[in-house]
């Protein structure tokens, strides 16, 4: 890959990631309820499914990502229900004070499995990788090297502009330590996982 190339996809990427969509509020409301750490699981979820996208783009095998994505309804439905249901957790639970909060949450499969499924039934990433992606680049002439650099590319860039996020929504948290405003933050983020979980299950 050219330089040119690989700052094509970097920035490709980069509004891909900052652009609101369920990838992103999943992110910003897992770390206002639990914390940047435990957002970390979702962000390795989503970029691991974008990697997963790339290759079958790379080795030619966009039409069964495509099929995969006009039939990923049950995903869809179960990943949407997941996140009403983890909405719902947060919506309802004690509010503890962020400090305990932040110090009880670490990494959990939880996290990652919601970042990979909200990515594997996005049409919006099957679009990028399977439609726009081989517009711009020539995907068949790519040697393992030219992977390694775009999967590494695609690692950093979409890890970094998430983590941006979480961070920002951690650092907003750490001003609530009340009961009363961490049980505010608790309604805010659980809504918006809802509401995420909903528009999922609903473009199924």
């Amino acid at each position: 890959m050219s330089l040119l190339s690989i700052f094509s996809l970097a920035l490709a990427l980069f509004v891909l990631a900052a652009t609101p969509g369920p990838g992103l509020f999943a992110t910003i409301s897992r770390s206002l309820a639990s914390g940047f750490v435990p957002s970390l699981g979702v962000i390795a979820g989503i970029v691991t499914g974008d990697i997963v996208f790339l290759l079958f783009a790379i080795l030619g095998m966009s039409v069964i990502a495509q099929t995969m994505g006009n039939f990923f309804a049950a995903v869809k439905i179960i990943g949407g229900a997941y996140l009403i249901f983890l909405g719902l957790k947060i919506w309802m639970s004690k509010p503890p004070s962020v400090r305990q909060t932040n110090e009880n949450n670490g990494l959990k499969y939880g996290n990652y499995l919601t970042g990979l499924i909200i990515t594997l039934s996005n049409p919006k990433v099957i679009l990028f990788y399977c439609g726009f992606l081989p517009s711009f680049m020539d995907l068949s002439s790519l040697g393992l090297f030219d992977i390694c650099i775009a999967t590494v590319t695609v690692s950093i860039v979409l890890s970094s502009v998430l983590m941006f996020y979480a961070y920002l929504a951690n650092r907003a948290r750490q001003f609530f330590d009340s009961p009363r405003s961490v049980k505010r933050l608790n309604r805010t983020a659980g809504g918006v996982m809802i509401a995420t979980g909903v528009a999922i299950a609903a473009n199924s």
